[in-house]
């Protein structure tokens, strides 16, 4: 019986022997296994990464060459301009637009975009009074964009230099609602004014925009406003507009006067005050940029009582804002003034100061309340103190002239003092408690 048993677990212990065996195998296998399946997963996982890699390189890849695409249409496109452009003026025989003898007052550029009818209306104004004189005022049309009638527009005049702004950037505007056309209009004045100043090499620009007519002494104006630019470092434009030029507040043609407030509508800047602005030039909204205190930086802005310049129109970027109470009313110069025999030393800087001074002191000091009819009833100049802005605006409001600010500088002023004419030759004097303390009245 014992022995039995001990052959059973022999035989036992020959089964368990080969299954222990093949257990052992069985789990060496496995191991391996699962080396393998790892090792295959940390590759399959590299070949991810890799292949992600690989596709974003591609990605990036399509990109550039997309840009590159763009950037050659573009170039293509500019090219097919300069060619036209070097067409043009081997047409016109205008290579040298300095001539032998006269160096150029300034360059005329007329500011364009999209109304060709607007656009030839301003061409003759200009050309009216300027032909005789195209050596010392070279004429530039500037347009922005592609509209092909103003582009063959511009193309079809002789006496005139075209170029044309292609500006594919997309704009990203600051705020909802603002309108893409006042940052397209702030590019296109940039890219026009560093053509002129540093590719053609102008010391001095007249700027125009296409819905302007000019009076018959514009040119003479901007030739005495040159001289007082080069010599009074304090003066950073000469304007040819007046805000409150409307016809029942001017008279006197022959006077100018200096402003805090940046007038615009046909202006003239030099290459120095260029060099300064177009570095910082703003995205959008130019004219109220320079109207900032920071910009002008104390500097003033002569402007005549009775406009050079005339803008008819009604219909563009602004809508036609303030055009039938402001614009259409404008007294457009029709007196030929020799402005060559005047002597414009009154606007300098010092000599300015007195004069405005001695003319306050002058006037009657009138109330604010009722302010036309105290006015009616004194024969000469008055001048009416205002407390502040909503004080100024209340008079303003009376008499019928522009009541806006910009950065605390009422339009047309200086040094807080407005002046305009009422019945004919009467001058009032809006004065700021400021403007008694600075002018010393």
């Amino acid at each position: 019986m014992g022995k039995c048993f001990c052959d059973y677990r022999f035989l036992f212990l020959l089964v368990v022997l080969p299954f222990i065996y093949i257990q052992i195998r069985l789990f060496a296998t496995q191991s391996q296994y699962a080396d393998r399946l790892t090792d295959a997963i940390e590759a399959e996982t590299h070949c991810i990464r890799q292949t992600r890699l690989l596709i974003d390189q591609i990605s990036m890849q399509q990109g550039r060459i997309l840009s590159l695409e763009e950037e050659r249409k573009r170039q293509d496109q500019e090219c097919a301009q300069l060619r036209a452009l070097v067409q043009d003026l081997e047409r016109k025989g205008v290579e040298k637009l300095v001539g032998d003898v006269q160096v150029p007052v300034a360059a005329v550029v007329v500011m364009a975009c999209n109304r060709a009818d607007y656009l030839d209306r301003t061409v003759k104004s200009i050309l009216k009074y300027q032909t005789p004189i195209a050596s010392r005022y070279p004429l530039f049309i500037s347009q922005d964009g592609s509209d092909p009638h103003v582009k063959s527009k511009g193309l079809s005049y002789d006496q005139l230099t075209y170029m044309q702004h292609l500006d594919y950037e997309p704009v990203h505007t600051e705020r909802p609602g603002e309108l893409i056309a006042y940052y397209k209009i702030a590019r296109h004045y940039k890219w026009a004014l560093d053509q002129l100043f540093y590719k053609h090499k102008f010391s001095r620009v007249i700027i125009l925009e296409d819905d302007m007519e000019i009076a018959p002494d514009f040119f003479d104006y901007f030739e005495a406003g040159a001289a007082l630019l080069d010599r009074d470092k304090s003066i950073m434009a000469i304007s040819s507009w007046n805000d409150n030029g409307q016809r029942q507040f001017v008279d006197d043609p022959y006077m100018l006067y200096r402003s805090d407030f940046f007038p615009g509508l046909g202006w003239m800047l030099s290459r120095s005050t260029w060099d300064e602005l177009s570095p910082k030039w703003p995205k959008a909204y130019w004219d109220d940029w320079l109207r900032l205190k920071e910009n002008h930086r104390g500097r003033q802005f002569i402007r005549p009582e009775v406009c050079r310049t005339y803008n008819f129109g009604e219909h563009g970027s602004s809508m036609g804002q303030f055009f039938k109470q402001y614009l259409e009313p404008i007294k457009l110069n029709d007196v030929q003034v020799d402005w060559k025999s005047m002597d414009l030393s009154y606007l300098e800087q010092d000599k300015y100061v007195k004069q405005i001074a001695g003319l306050l002191r002058k006037a009657t000091p009138v109330d604010g309340s009722n302010a036309i009819l105290k006015t009616n009833n004194i024969g000469g100049d008055i001048r009416i103190l205002y407390r502040d802005q909503s004080d100024f605006e209340n008079v303003a409001r009376q008499f019928g002239i522009f009541e806006e600010w910009k950065d605390g500088i009422p339009r047309t002023a200086y040094k807080g003092v407005v002046v305009f004419r009422y019945q004919t030759q009467k001058r009032v004097f809006l004065v700021s408690p400021e403007s008694v303390q600075q002018l010393g009245i």
